[in-house]
């Protein structure tokens, strides 16, 4: 691989020598690889975008017309449709509220099992079950404990006081959406405790002797010494997570199928491939929804890096 490529991917390596050598040999020996996720997210992605540009659908896959971007700009394009960008809407109100409430809760869960303690560990393997079970299971089963006549959310509502009648969680256009979030917060919040934990174990203890010998408060010490070292791990954590969320598909589509008042990206996707077979309008939406993740991507990983580098110095 050239020095200019080298540099380029990894600009604190030096020009030539050992430590040159080193990221070529890692370069030859991660390309295996590299062809093999090429090929098969390369080629699908590479249809999918050829397919946008055509007026193909399901019913005649082989027999579509090449109309280059009607799909996204035309007079009933992607970008002049409104179920289109409310389901943009919902996608990007359903992540910030969740990756955001996940992220408090995380952070707040982590310091907890940060504390020495002898049911630690026990406490971390029964963090572990929301976030393992799986998706489809844990929106049926809220589904069925939301329901506005069977559930126990209700039942137990009511018995407090706290409502005079049952509530249809999932149905009721403004209660829909933000009982989605708190079915996700309760799954991927372990998923976000433990990443910052992870990041919480790796702060060095004498950073703390030294902060106690000198009588800092404890705010004092959060706000000083552990927030900015575990930052970097915040943000990788966040990231992650909002990547998931943008694409967040059978949480939405289980708990509430094609509502339009809760409709993500993702399940519009769906719904024009396989309800209404427009593979070429279908595959545009898809397009835009992976350039957008892209390029949120791009845009985190640039932070993550100036973090880092922040971090370390």
């Amino acid at each position: 691989m050239p020095e200019t490529v080298l540099q380029a991917a990894f600009p604190s390596v030096p020009r030539g020598g050992l430590a040159a050598q080193r990221v070529r040999r890692a370069w030859w020996m991660a390309a295996p690889m590299l062809l093999v996720l090429a090929a098969v997210g390369g080629w699908p992605l590479l249809r999918t975008i050829w397919f946008s540009l055509t007026d193909s659908e399901l019913s005649r896959l082989d027999d579509y017309t090449f109309i280059g971007l009607e799909n996204y700009v035309g007079e009933y394009g992607l970008l002049a449709s409104t179920d289109w960008w409310h389901a943009v809407g919902n996608t990007l109100l359903f992540t910030g509220l969740s990756v955001s409430l996940e992220t408090l809760l995380g952070l707040g869960v982590a310091l907890l099992l940060n504390q020495p303690s002898r049911l630690r560990t026990l406490l971390r393997a029964a963090l572990l079950v929301p976030w393992a079970i799986p998706t489809v299971v844990s929106a049926k089963m809220w589904s069925w404990m939301l329901h506005d006549q069977f559930g126990i959310v209700n039942q137990q509502l009511l018995a407090l006081g706290l409502i005079a009648t049952p509530l249809a969680w999932t149905a009721d256009p403004q209660l829909a959406l933000f009982s989605i979030v708190l079915v996700d917060v309760w799954k991927a919040t372990p998923y976000m405790a433990l990443l910052i934990l992870a990041a919480l174990q790796m702060v060095p203890v004498d950073c703390y002797e030294a902060a106690q010998v000198d009588g800092v408060p404890r705010w004092q010490v959060f706000r000083r010494i552990t927030l900015p070292l575990i930052l970097p791990g915040i943000l990788v954590a966040v990231v992650f997570r909002t990547l998931d969320a943008l694409r967040v598909f059978d949480l939405i589509y289980v708990m509430t199928s094609n509502s339009r008042d809760t409709q993500s990206m993702s399940v519009f996707v769906r719904e024009q491939l396989i309800d209404f077979g427009l593979v070429g309008y279908g595959s545009a939406a898809a397009t835009c929804l992976f350039f957008m993740i892209a390029l949120l991507s791009i845009v985190a990983m640039g932070l993550m890096r100036k973090a880092f580098e922040r971090a370390a110095a």
